[in-house]
């Protein structure tokens, strides 16, 4: 699914216009992305959180020359799905 057809999705869903429905996605992924900066965890009930993980620095390999590159560290946002969600897919 791409965020147009959750768009259309949303709109169609909750009988808004699209212009509408995608403001409303656009405010939603933004005030993810924001608490995700501010390292606050995110936590949606039944379906899963988001929280921001620390990657340290480390030494990589060149694939094609097998030089060494280090890789600088890093934040990296991650997701852990819900119980509900889990269950919902395997069923």
């Amino acid at each position: 699914m791409t965020k147009a057809d959750l768009v259309e999705k949303v709109a169609s869903e909750a009988e808004m216009t699209k212009k509408d429905a995608e403001q409303l996605v656009e405010i939603i992924f933004e005030s993810i992305i924001d608490s995700l900066n501010k390292g606050e965890k995110i936590e949606l009930r039944g379906f899963g959180s988001f929280r921001v993980r620390e990657r340290n620095a480390r030494q990589g390999r060149n694939p094609k020359t097998g030089e060494a590159v280090k890789i600088p560290a890093k934040r990296v946002a991650y997701f852990k799905p819900g119980k509900e969600l889990k269950d919902s897919i395997n069923k």
